[in-house]
């Protein structure tokens, strides 16, 4: 089974190929950067860039992977969460697309591909798992227990963590996005004792907060002028800060769970400090850290593409339907 992975949720087009018997066949990306001069990502501007890159995209997927669209079995795509009109690009082609080859078409949750985009790679973690799902939309704690079956645990009150990056980043000056400046210029940044807040880590739960740390870094920025030290100085507090609550958490949860693998997905999960801090939290635990390689931290094609072969392999089906979702819970979702 041959499938076709397409996903625009956002800023990203990500196209994959992904055999059920052979794995993972191809991939691209194109990543937009017309948004760093408005500090943030603009729908329309998405969209439209979508409608233009996509097609191309696959064209030349499939030329790479020497196959022809006859060769697909189906198409999978993002439905939702995303924005509405980035997400009506792709589901639009793909439908188009699968009605005139007569195959399969299944909508994919954007965060179900996430939490099983460490599966693509040689050392997946197998079913059931603790997921920490971290990127510029969402910070959750998920109980994976098998392909559909997702229990959150606990999600940010507010801000997501990669929110809080960027939206500190614009704070800082460091441009967008926020999560790769911030974590460049903390490398130069210097410890001068300020310790920014570690929202609820003081507390019982598994719940997370962004918006008081956020904040916090903006009076910090104005007690003095921003000089290049400063900055860094302040990004290296910030993701301490960050990378110090998502820990606890992760800790956390493990002990709560009795889960002995912990997955990390999403785009802060690249965060090289973040990665270094809880490979040391699960090791003094006797758990086992999995994330995808970098490219598969972001949005893309092979996370959508993997879970679309998963869930036709699994007997279901192209429903006929046509809608996206641009707000979808993932505790609303089923398995196959």
């Amino acid at each position: 089974m041959l499938v076709l992975g397409i996903e625009t949720s956002c800023d990203d087009t990500g196209v994959a190929l992904y055999d059920r018997d052979t794995g993972l066949r191809a991939h691209a990306l194109f990543s937009q950067v017309s948004h760093a001069i408005y500090g943030g990502v603009v729908p329309e501007l998405a969209s439209r860039d979508h409608i233009q890159k996509l097609l191309p995209l696959i064209d030349t997927l499939l030329h790479d992977a020497q196959v022809t669209t006859a060769d697909l079995d189906a198409i999978a795509y993002t439905a939702g969460p995303g924005l509405a009109g980035a997400l009506l690009v792709g589901a639009a082609l793909a439908r188009s697309l699968a009605f005139a080859l007569a195959i399969p078409a299944l909508g994919i949750h954007h965060l179900e591909g996430h939490l099983l985009a460490p599966r693509l790679e040689a050392q997946a973690p197998e079913f059931p798992f603790l997921a920490l799902l971290v990127s510029g939309g969402h910070t959750l704690l998920a109980d994976v227990r098998a392909l559909g079956r997702y229990e959150i645990l606990g999600e940010s009150r507010d801000d997501a963590a990669g929110e809080a990056f960027d939206k500190s980043a614009q704070v800082l000056g460091l441009g967008y996005p926020g999560g790769p400046a911030i974590s460049a210029a903390a490398t130069r940044g210097h410890d001068i004792g300020l310790r920014l807040p570690r929202p609820l880590v003081d507390r019982p739960g598994l719940e997370f907060s962004f918006s008081g740390l956020k904040t916090a870094l903006l009076h910090a920025a104005r007690e003095q002028p921003l000089n290049d030290q400063r900055r860094c100085d302040l990004a290296r507090a910030l993701q301490e800060a960050i990378v110090d609550t998502l820990a606890v958490k992760c800790r956390r949860a493990l002990l709560e769970t009795g889960h002995e693998r912990l997955v990390i997905a999403g785009g802060v999960g690249a965060n090289q400090k973040l990665r270094e801090r809880l490979t040391d939290e699960v090791r003094a635990l006797g758990a086992t850290l999995y994330y995808p390689r970098p490219a598969f931290c972001t949005d893309n094609g092979a996370m959508i593409a993997y879970a679309g072969c998963l869930r036709l392999a699994a007997g279901q089906t192209d429903d006929g339907g046509f809608g996206v979702r641009p707000r979808w819970p993932l505790s609303e979702l089923s398995p196959p």
